[in-house]
């Protein structure tokens, strides 16, 4: 009886052993993701191995979308959530050819890129300048935050999330931080003085549906892929680094073009 037992253990452990182990989310691959990410969108040659490609919301083909053209790309930002395995990179090309700024959500499986949504914006879209964006985001500070004074995943989202549900509901109590600056296209309410501030109103009655969220507590971000105005809304992503559970900056990016 115990020599059964015994073999019965003895192949559920081989066969256990034999297994490919699950590659560990760290931060360094979900950097080397966006390095390749960015390699091919420099290059013009897109990503291969994905599986799901999103482009402004609609299913696309990666080799003839954005990322077939080749892009001197004037700033880039990433960041990593090694909970979700997921990344957000804000990419800034200012060409007055073909000026974009895109937001790219990816996410990877066993190591490798699967999935990868991306907002593209350019000349006729909501608030739309390059130049603009690239001089205020390339002067913020979106560095690595103390470990003792970071937020917690939770604190990140709901702050973001409330700035997000004001559009709906003018009851909503938003985390305000101060100083606060936020960026629409060349569009930016920061001064560099300690009384900036976020808080300057936004449209009423409409709805952030469809959130899609990427989170890194190291920096204190969260980027939100959402529907601006009901299901069928606009896409849009809203960006935000939160400090001591207070919005210290805000970045938009809206497609309006149909």
């Amino acid at each position: 009886m115990y020599a059964l037992i015994f073999t019965i253990c003895a192949s559920l452990f081989t066969v256990a052993s034999a297994a490919p182990a699950a590659l560990d989310c760290t931060q360094a691959l979900l950097k080397e993701a966006t390095d390749t990410y960015l390699a091919a969108q420099s290059s013009g040659k897109p990503l291969t191995g994905v599986t799901e490609y999103f482009e402004n919301d609609k299913t696309a083909a990666i080799a003839s979308g954005i990322q077939s053209q080749v892009l001197k790309i004037d700033h880039n930002r990433s960041y990593y959530d090694t909970t979700t395995c997921a990344t957000y990179t804000e990419v800034v090309v200012a060409d007055k050819a073909k000026p974009y700024v895109i937001g790219t959500q990816m996410h990877v499986t066993d190591g490798k890129i699967s999935n990868v949504r991306s907002l593209v914006t350019t000349t006729g879209d909501w608030l739309f300048n390059a130049t603009g964006t690239l001089y205020y985001t390339s002067r913020e500070n979106w560095g690595v935050i103390p470990i003792a004074d970071r937020d917690t995943r939770a604190v990140i989202q709901a702050a973001g999330d409330a700035y997000l549900d004001l559009f709906l509901d003018k009851n909503t109590v938003v985390p305000w931080g101060a100083p606060c600056a936020r960026l629409e296209g060349g569009i930016y309410t920061g001064k560099g003085l300690q009384t900036d501030s976020c808080n300057v109103g936004v449209p009423s009655g409409l709805d952030l549906t469809n959130r899609r969220y990427v989170i890194d507590e190291t920096v204190g971000a969260v980027d939100v892929f959402l529907n601006f105005g009901g299901k069928t809304g606009l896409p849009d992503s809203h960006e935000f680094r939160i400090e001591k559970g207070k919005i210290r900056f805000v970045h938009t990016i809206t497609v309006q073009r149909k």
